[in-house]
C-alpha cells in the first residue's frame, strides 16, 4: 500500500467517524447555530483524532513482519 492510499483511507476514516461523532457530539450546538470558538477546535479534533488513529494503524500494521499462519 503507497504512502498515498495511506492518506486517502485515513482521510476517508475521518470524515465517516468525524462526521457520525460530530453529529452525536455537537449536532444540536450546529443545528442551532450556536457555536463559539472552543466548540469550533473541539470539531476539528472530532475529525483529527479518527484520522490519527487511522493513519497510525495503517503504518503500524504495514511495518509488522509478516507472521506464520501454518497450523501444524
Amino acid at each position: 500500500m503507497s504512502r498515498r492510499a495511506i492518506y486517502i483511507s485515513a482521510v476517508k476514516v475521518a470524515l465517516v467517524v468525524g462526521t457520525l461523532l460530530a453529529a452525536i457530539n455537537h449536532g444540536d450546538k450546529i443545528l442551532a447555530g450556536t457555536m463559539t470558538g472552543s466548540d469550533g477546535l473541539k470539531l476539528l479534533l472530532t475529525y483529527l483524532v479518527p484520522f490519527g488513529v487511522s493513519l497510525y494503524s495503517a503504518h503500524k500494521a504495514l511495518r509488522q513482519p509478516p507472521t506464520n499462519s501454518s497450523t501444524d
